[in-house]
């Protein structure tokens, strides 16, 4: 796929070969990474994902070695390399290179990279979904509190259990069965008017889109309910839709076998996402159409 990619100074559009058998982020995990995205020359949010790339790789025990702001800077300049109708993914990463003995990461060892590159935003049409066995850690069993590598393999592992079942999507709980997310995106489902998604809890990554759709469905005046969510209530549920950097706002139009159509707050969210979105993160002028 075409991309830009920075790392120690330099632009580059073959993505560099960083990393080998002896490093600590190859064969211990300790990798961190964010998902900013850019359309047509928006990029919502880009500051809230370069901030948080920073606090995960301090959560994880590393020594950033870029600010927020340098990294903004850069995945600005970045998105203008691959022009203003682009559709991207931007990823900022913080890894560790060396180990202190054979386990503990050097801090000081901390390296940075920055990904971007073509990733076209999802059709809006509804996927199907289903309950997976995988749950979610408690934050005292895995690094809850930063966007981590290591976290992605048993959603991995969800993913595929929904697939082998015919269902395109699957939904995790956390470790006392309350419902968490999809497996790569926040979930939020609609009943009689309201918005009901699960609460922040720490056993989840309570997203930087799933934080902005709240508050605009909030400023439009809809029930917003954030709480502990049974997996039986998406049984009865009027709408089941995710939130997430990757499709913002999808809805799910078959729910375990029970057709669903994708319905109006769906519609709404991301009605409003998209404007809002417009209206505040333009970063490159408007191409005529």
């Amino acid at each position: 796929m075409a991309g830009v990619y920075w790392y120690a100074g330099n632009w580059s559009t073959e993505e560099p070969k960083i990393i080998g058998p002896m490093d600590h982020a190859f064969w211990l995990g300790s990798v961190i990474f964010d998902g900013g995205r850019s359309f047509g020359g928006v990029a919502p949010d880009l500051d809230l994902h370069c901030a948080r790339a920073v606090q995960s790789a301090r959560n994880m025990l590393m020594k950033p070695t870029k600010t927020p702001a340098e990294i903004e800077e850069l995945c600005r300049e970045g998105i203008s390399r691959m022009g203003p109708q682009a559709e991207l993914y931007i990823r900022p990463m913080f890894f560790i290179r060396r180990g202190l003995g054979a386990a503990r990461p050097d801090p000081d060892s901390t390296d940075f990279i920055l990904a971007i590159y073509d990733a076209p935003l999802p059709e809006y049409k509804g996927f199907s979904a289903c309950l997976a066995p995988q749950r979610r850690p408690a934050p005292d069993q895995a690094p809850t509190d930063a966007k981590a590598a290591c976290l992605y393999p048993n959603g991995s592992r969800a993913s595929a259990f929904a697939h082998a079942k015919g269902f395109e999507a699957a939904v995790v709980c956390d470790p006392i069965g309350h419902v968490a997310e999809f497996a790569h995106a926040n979930l939020m489902f609609a009943k009689d008017g309201k918005v009901i998604t699960p609460a922040e809890n720490g056993t989840f990554l309570a997203g930087i889109t799933r934080h902005r759709v709240i508050t605009l469905l909030r400023e439009a005046g809809v029930t917003v309910e954030e709480r502990a969510v049974k997996p039986e209530e998406l049984e009865t549920a009027d709408e089941i839709f995710s939130t997430g950097n990757y499709g913002k706002v999808l809805p799910c139009s078959n729910w375990q076998g029970r057709a669903m159509q994708p319905g109006p707050m769906c519609q709404k969210s991301r009605t409003l996402y998209f404007d809002w979105a417009e209206a505040k993160w333009r970063i490159l002028p408007k191409v005529a159409a």
